[in-house]
């Protein structure tokens, strides 16, 4: 395909030099198309093996070089000093390793051009002479990481100059309009070197010095007299500096880590220069207070200050505090109009904390273990962060008293404040606390709050609360196990998990009730003082459609179908107290017609009630009879539950037999799921087809150890579990569209009674018979004869 020379050019215009190379082979219009000099202004053979023949060809051929780069290449000065004659345009040039002589340097003037030389882990000079790079044009020097004597920078319009780790003994200077100067970890230099190679630059305006430890305050005061545009100062890793008594007026950027000569008198100095935005004192470990009031401060960063005890900063743009590491900070003042986030977190020893922020959002105080009650002023409403939206507390174990009146705070964190006795929030647009480990409060006040949902995970200790909520539609109170008083006032709560509050009493479920009337799920488990008048407030909530009475002394359920006919689910687990009487108006009056989850287990209902019930309440769509006791039998029979004033042997004289199909459509169960796990004394199951357990898809019935007969005929069964009835002996099943058996540990069951029970299950695919002695394991294909759908056979003896 023949493509355009326009085309092509956009094309190679992305590949590298190697690259061009090769498509040039390909053919004469690729090969004119790759020789054009756009691509050839730039040329990069950094550790790349090149002959002399060919690099001087190159640059002969494209003399509109602009930028070179030879760094690791084998004989770089030789290739430059030959093909210098045909670089008059080179604007850039890189070189790197090896050796680079004074006739090199000298060579550079015949490149008009150049502005920026870069040279890095060269060797530079004969070692017993010095180095002069000598050049008019030259705007950046860089010698990183060489080695040399002596070296002589003689450039007039020298902007840029890096000497950065450069092993040397002195170097001179005369470049009257550098601007920055880098002397990073060039340790060889002398104190004496490094002020006379400074002062000579008046126009400076950035100065690194960082590592050479031997610098002096003597030098920076001569610095600082020399040249009073310094703006950047480095001068980090010199342990011999102080600052005191050096004026840098227009210093702006100030960089003193691990300077271990910097005490709190060092800020005299600092504060002078009023410019400054930037400031870093990491690791000075002698530091023990910083008082600044600088107008133009920003960033401030003290990391690690061993004996640092009192932070005051005052600066109205100050916008980044990064304190981390002090263990003995015990007090910080700061007033900025610009800071949104502040992080103070663990400062074990800070004690007081004063803030003037008008914009502060964010908070974090983590882990500051001797914070005091008072530091809850400072985040209130009046306190100096009227903008703050996010407070962190975590763990600031000597909290006891917390008491917070914000309008703008969303986010409250206290998690670990275990020392917390009492919260008092008034913070209307509060949208999430966290309270965990907060296990000694005691009372605990949320009024008004903007909270959407509430838990106060374990609070053993908490015995009152009160709660003013407008929003909150969920609530947990599980765990609050001595609480009392509860005064909650939510208008759109629609869930409310008060299990195991023991000593929550009547009054307060009815106060409850009647400020939300919108609740629909109720879960009450174990609160054992909840009776018959806190049950009968329950007629206020007249969308309730979940009520949970679970392991609690009741035994009178009047109020509950008195008060709550909508209700749709309701538990009764461990209800030790129920008796049959109690479950009466389900099954012969029609209590709670809406009624579709039923859960009985563990309770003491008889075998009447139980049959009653599944019976006569044809909505039931779920039966929890999980070990019940009292359960010997569940053999479904044919009988509707005819209503309680007509007897079922009464028929009308001039009413027409009625059709078995009417009866079955008139009594037709809603029953999906029965569970009767674990129910000791069951011996016998038996649902015939003239039950109407049309809908009935699971049962289960594991653990049921003195089962002995199953017989099952339902037409929409899809699973059924049998583990673990080591007495089950009679199994018969009629179900056409069960796919799941479990038979686990069933050891009294014989294969030719489980032969004939699958033979009517057309589509059972898994079949377990793990641990099943009686069933011959090393052969089931007469089970999957009798049942050719059986996909899975799980047993424990497979061979």
């Amino acid at each position: 395909m023949d493509l355009s020379d326009d085309l092509l050019h956009l094309i190679f215009s992305f590949l590298g030099q190697r690259d061009l190379c090769k498509a040039g082979a390909t053919c004469k219009q690729w090969h004119s198309s790759s020789m054009h000099e756009d691509f050839w202004k730039c040329l990069k053979f950094e550790n790349t093996r090149i002959c002399l023949q060919n690099f001087v060809d190159i640059c002969h051929r494209y003399q509109n070089v602009t930028d070179l780069n030879l760094s690791g290449v084998l004989n770089a000065e030789i290739l430059v000093m030959e093909a210098i004659t045909f670089l008059r345009h080179l604007k850039t040039l890189t070189m790197g390793k090896g050796l680079l002589g004074e006739a090199f340097f000298q060579l550079l003037s015949e490149c008009p051009l150049l502005t920026t030389l870069t040279i890095s882990d060269a060797s530079l000079g004969s070692g017993i002479q010095d180095v002069t790079v000598n050049h008019d044009g030259l705007h950046e020097l860089q010698i990183l990481k060489c080695r040399a004597l002596r070296i002589s920078v003689r450039c007039s319009q020298l902007q840029i100059l890096s000497l950065r780790r450069t092993g040397m003994a002195h170097v001179s200077l005369n470049c009257p309009q550098l601007l920055e100067l880098d002397f990073q970890s060039c340790h060889k230099l002398s104190d004496n070197a490094i002020r006379q190679a400074a002062t000579a630059c008046p126009l400076l305006s950035s100065l690194d010095m960082s590592s050479c430890s031997c610098v002096t305050d003597e030098t920076l005061r001569e610095i600082a007299n020399s040249c009073p545009n310094l703006s950047v100062l480095d001068a980090s890793n010199c342990p011999n500096i102080s600052f005191e008594s050096v004026r840098l007026p227009m210093l702006i950027d100030l960089r003193l880590l691990s300077c271990e000569g910097i005490t709190s008198a060092s800020m005299a100095s600092i504060a002078y220069s009023r410019l400054i935005e930037a400031l870093q004192l990491d690791n000075c470990n002698l530091l023990a207070s910083v008082s600044l009031d600088l107008p133009h401060l920003k960033n401030i960063s003290l990391v690690h200050l061993r004996k640092f005890t009192d932070l005051i900063l005052r600066s109205p743009v100050l916008s980044y505090i990064k304190v981390s590491r002090c263990s003995v900070l015990q007090r910080v003042s700061i007033t900025s109009n610009a800071l949104q986030k502040l992080v103070l977190q663990k400062q074990e020893r800070l004690c007081s904390l004063s803030l003037l922020c008008q914009n502060l959002i964010n908070v974090d105080l983590s882990d500051c273990e001797l914070l005091t009650n008072e530091v809850c002023k400072v985040f209130s409403d009046g306190g100096g962060c009227p903008m703050l939206r996010s407070l962190i507390l975590d763990n600031c174990e000597s909290l006891s008293i917390v008491e917070l009146n914000s309008c703008s705070m969303v986010t409250l964190s206290l998690a670990g404040c275990r020392s917390m006795t009492s919260l008092k929030l008034s913070c209307p647009n509060l949208q999430k606390v966290n309270l965990d480990g907060c296990d000694h409060l005691e009372r605990a006040s949320f009024c008004p709050v903007g909270l959407e949902s509430l838990n106060l995970g374990i609070c053993p200790k908490l015995t009152v609360l009160h709660i003013e909520a407008p929003n909150m539609s969920l609530l947990e109170l599980k765990g609050c196990g001595v609480l009392s008083q509860a005064s909650i006032n939510c208008p759109r709560l629609t869930s409310l998990d008060a299990s195991f509050c023991r000593q929550l009493m009547d009054d307060s479920l009815s106060q409850t009730a009647e400020a939300c009337p919108l609740i629909e799920n109720l879960i009450l488990s174990s609160c054992l003082s909840i009776d018959i008048n806190g049950l009968s407030s329950l007629h206020c909530l007249h969308k309730l459609s979940l009520l949970d009475l679970s392991y609690t002394f009741l035994i009178n359920l009047k109020p509950v179908f008195d008060s709550c006919p909508q209700l749709k689910i309701l538990k009764l687990s461990a209800c030790k107290y129920l008796s049959d009487a109690s479950l009466e108006a389900l099954y012969r009056e029609g209590a709670l017609p809406m009624l579709v989850e039923l859960d009985l287990s563990y309770s003491s209902i008889g075998q009447t009630a139980i049959e009653e019930l599944l019976s006569c309440c044809t909505n039931l769509v779920n039966v929890n009879l999980n070990g019940c006791t009292n359960l010997y039998q569940l053999v479904c029979g044919s009988d509707d539950c005819s209503p309680v004033d007509m007897p079922v042997d009464v028929c009308h004289s001039d009413s027409a037999p009625l059709r078995s199909e009417e009866i079955s459509e008139r009594c037709d169960r809603l029953l999906e799921v029965l569970n009767c796990t674990g129910c000791p004394n069951i011996k016998k199951v038996i649902i015939p087809s003239m039950a109407t357990y049309l809908r009935l898809s699971k049962i289960n019935l594991n653990l049921s150890t003195n089962l002995k007969e199953v017989d099952l005929t339902c037409s929409n069964l899809y699973t059924l579990n049998l583990s673990n009835c080591s007495s089950l002996e009679v199994l018969k099943l009629d179900c056409p569209r069960l796919t799941n058996l479990q038979l686990l540990a069933c050891t009294m069951l014989q294969e030719e009674e489980l032969e004939s029970a699958i033979s009517l299950c057309g589509v059972l695919e898994i079949l377990n018979v793990h641990s099943c002695p009686k069933i011959n394991a090393l052969d089931f294909s007469r089970l999957r004869v009798v049942c050719p759908s059986l996909k899975r056979i799980q047993s424990s003896l497979i061979a």
